[in-house]
């Protein structure tokens, strides 16, 4: 059974003996959640059972835990002089965050009680729960309590999209709170993370809140995945795991050559005029560093006028958390700096920045297939698939400026130009660089970066998971 969602969850196929587990997120969906109860519908022909959740605990819980304190902890994004300040209210929205997760424990071991006596019929041995994110960090605990005696034969994963803050930051949680996400997790058998770095700081973080027995293995030299180490804690042991996320390469390509793409491809190629083309796809995140990436680019213009009208910048920005006022001001932020930056450089004939704010799949999958440089530099990300689908859908290879806190950085970093997403200058260096870089240099790190990142396609990375359950 899967709680949350997972991008691997559509390759596991009709035929397999799963749930997907979720919370409804809007109140049509809440409605049709009190109608159907355990029977929700499906998804892909996976059976989905949607939670009602009450949409005030359900918004305390998600955005003001999960996103506006969680995400915010381990992207390493607050303000300290000013932020966080965890009170009252917090102590309130936490109480909803247990809530949450409680709900989620509770629809798993129904599903996963009722069907007790086939546990041992199913493909994989027995039951496995995968728990996805940190939204759900406390349910591997509360499943395993609910169980009971049931849960020794079973197998809990719980794994985690987000990076993972080192000790000292992760202390900016009280101290109750943090000790309680680590003491959750560790209610499962394998605790997984897109890259070594974010599962080191989770055992870190076990060590020196918890006090818990840490055992690092380490990946051997040349690998990217597998166990890295055992976290032993109140007599039970939880294995700590890396499994980097890839993408579905043949499906992306498919896609990528339906009509819609192609009609943008076009369009874009017209905007273009044989000009280079730098491009960035990204949710108006935070973390995402739209804004230095943006200055990267004017500084490149500024430093470097060879390049005045002989390239283009797209930049598509997808919407993204718009009830957190951090993110509205966010993306206000990145509208003014891009007219300014039109502003100073553009001319009657040449349009230095195109930004879009708004959610365009086929324009973005045109614009990788296009581009010869891909901007990716967030500030920190869990592993970042953009990295990948521009490598894989791109035409004739693009070169990759990366970010190194992003966790692609561990499997891509390689073939890609890698900067520090702080610095600006070194940001506009490298987008020089991979503009002048030879056709024959640009086609061989691009296609070793698309064979990289469909090494690891989400039936392979979910599928390893599974395996990784099954001792």
């Amino acid at each position: 059974m899967i709680a949350g969602v997972t991008a691997g969850l559509a390759a596991l196929g009709p035929g397999a003996s799963v749930t997907w587990i979720c919370a409804a997120l809007s109140e049509a969906d809440r409605t049709i959640a009190r109608q159907h109860g355990a029977g929700t519908g499906t998804q892909d022909g996976i059976p989905v059972r949607m939670l009602d959740i009450p949409a005030g605990v359900f918004d305390r819980a998600y955005n003001n835990v999960a996103n506006s304190a969680l995400w915010f902890v381990h992207h390493m994004l607050f303000d300290t002089p000013n932020q966080p300040q965890f009170n009252y209210d917090f102590r309130r929205d936490w109480a909803a965050y247990l809530a949450y997760n409680e709900a989620f424990a509770v629809a798993v071991t129904q599903e996963a009680l009722a069907g007790e006596a086939r546990w041992d019929q199913l493909p994989s041995g027995g039951l496995r729960v995968l728990v996805q994110d940190y939204h759900l960090c406390l349910v591997p605990r509360l499943l395993r309590e609910r169980l009971g005696r049931a849960a020794a034969e079973a197998g809990i994963g719980h794994f985690c999209h987000t990076p993972w803050a080192p000790p000292d930051y992760y202390r900016l949680l009280p101290a109750a709170v943090g000790r309680a996400l680590l003491h959750g997790m560790l209610g499962a058998d394998r605790a997984g993370f897109h890259a070594e770095r974010w599962a080191t700081a989770f055992m870190d973080c076990c060590a020196a809140l918890l006090g818990a027995q840490v055992d690092r293995a380490g990946l051997p030299p040349g690998q990217d995945r597998g166990p890295v180490g055992r976290v032993t804690y109140r007599g039970a042991v939880t294995e700590v795991a890396v499994h980097p996320l890839g993408v579905d390469a043949a499906g992306l390509r498919a896609r990528a050559r339906a009509d819609d793409v192609q009609a943008n491809v076009s369009t874009l190629r017209r905007v273009a005029a044989g000009r280079k083309l730098i491009v960035r796809v990204d949710r108006t995140e935070l973390s995402k560093n739209i804004v230095r990436g943006l200055e990267a680019y004017r500084e490149l213009l500024g430093t470097r006028p060879q390049w005045r009208g002989r390239v283009v910048h797209l930049a598509f920005a997808y919407p993204s958390r718009s009830a957190l006022p951090e993110y509205r001001a966010y993306t206000d932020r990145v509208r003014q700096l891009a007219r300014e930056i039109t502003g100073e450089f553009g001319t009657a004939d040449w349009n230095p920045l195109i930004l879009e704010v708004r959610d365009d799949y086929p324009r973005s999958l045109a614009a990788y297939a296009l581009a010869d440089v891909l901007l990716v530099n967030p500030i920190r990300d869990g592993m970042n698939l953009v990295a990948q689908e521009g490598a894989v859908v791109s035409e004739r290879g693009c070169a990759l400026v990366l970010s190194r806190e992003a966790g692609a950085a561990a499997t891509l970093g390689a073939d890609a130009l890698l900067v520090n997403p702080y610095d600006v200058t070194e940001t506009a260096g490298a987008l020089h660089q991979a503009l002048v870089m030879p056709d024959a240099e640009r086609r061989r790190r691009g296609a070793a970066l698309a064979a990289t990142a469909a090494a690891d396609p989400p039936a392979r990375w979910l599928g390893d998971q599974l395996a990784g359950l099954g001792s």
